[in-house]
């Protein structure tokens, strides 16, 4: 699970930041997941290690410029080059008629399945690795941030130890794989946790944007891996973040602590703290890391690979 920010910039790009788009690798599934697809994002994947057509899916936050305008473009030359199955996204209510606006006054046609999934609170997808959720953040228009949690994954059966204590192969070991107990033909009862190593906890990335601070960011980032924050304005400029409802560097880092995350990752800056202005980004992170230390700032092109958890019994033991 490796995750490369696309564009960290709000409202408007600058020379060095694009606009709003974050991608998730998912080497497994040979995928990449996107969150929102400001203008040029198409430009921003080109320069970067990912392939377009390895997107299968796009989820938008809402329907600000800056998350979408970048959206129509990407899907036509996914067309163009040939190489796209189909393509899943989800948002808020008016993403499905604005595709289709797109598409009829650009004369576009997509040679490709796209299906647009209008989100509610909750699960909006699930299959045998993952499962993304959904909560409403606060902002001007309708706004939602997501959860994509990875399931526990079973600890590796130990097939050297299986063979040593003399179990047939077969059938019996997708049983002991399975946690199962089982009685072997000279009457021995084995437990299949004996022979497993304990499970891989499942990863979990959370990306929240835009939004002024909320419980629902709270609860939707508990216990999270990594956590995307927006931190559009430094605290100085609180005011200004609750009249356009957006966040600040403390806000961030207070849903951080309050969703007891391992690692905070800012991004969405206003342009007026580019170098050279009385405030800086480095201030924001100080004011962040005042209260949630373990707290970085994207970049473009920063790529940060989400690390496994320890097994369930160490990070017990970790903890305790």
């Amino acid at each position: 699970m490796q995750i490369t920010f696309l564009g960290t910039s709000s409202g408007v790009p600058t020379r060095s930041r694009n606009v709003s788009s974050v991608a998730l690798r998912l080497p497994q599934h040979a995928e990449v997941w996107l969150f929102d697809c400001g203008e040029g994002t198409q430009h921003q994947l080109q320069r970067s290690e990912l392939k377009t057509s390895q997107i299968s899916r796009i989820f938008i936050t809402h329907m600000h410029g800056d998350h979408i305008y970048g959206l129509m473009g990407l899907l036509a030359s996914c067309g163009l080059a040939g190489n796209t199955e189909r393509l899943d996204i989800y948002g808020p209510t008016g993403l499905e008629e604005y595709l289709h606006a797109g598409r009829k006054y650009s004369y576009t046609q997509f040679s490709y399945p796209v299906r647009v999934h209008v989100v509610q609170p909750g699960v909006i997808y699930e299959d045998d690795e993952f499962t993304v959720t959904c909560r409403p953040l606060k902002h001007r228009v309708p706004a939602f941030g997501y959860r994509v949690a990875e399931k526990d994954r079973a600890g590796r059966f130990d097939v050297e130890k299986a063979t040593a204590l003399g179990i047939p192969s077969g059938p019996i070991y997708g049983r002991l794989k399975r946690g199962e107990t089982v009685t072997l033909p000279d009457g021995r009862q084995i437990q299949g946790s004996q022979l497993c190593a304990p499970p891989e906890v499942g990863r979990k990335f959370v990306y929240c944007t835009d939004t002024v601070y909320t419980d629902n960011a709270v609860e939707l980032a508990r216990d999270a891996d990594v956590l995307v924050h927006e931190a559009t304005f430094s605290h100085q400029d609180a005011q200004l973040a609750f009249e356009r409802l957006h966040s600040t560097s403390t806000m961030a880092a207070q849903v951080a602590l309050s969703a007891g995350v391992k690692q905070l990752i800012m991004t969405h800056f206003s342009p007026r703290y580019a170098p050279g202005n009385p405030v800086r980004l480095d201030d924001l992170l100080k004011e962040a890391q005042a209260i949630f230390p373990n707290t970085v700032l994207a970049y473009d092109f920063l790529t940060y690979d989400v690390p496994r958890r320890l097994p369930k019994e160490l990070a017990k033991t970790a903890s305790g």
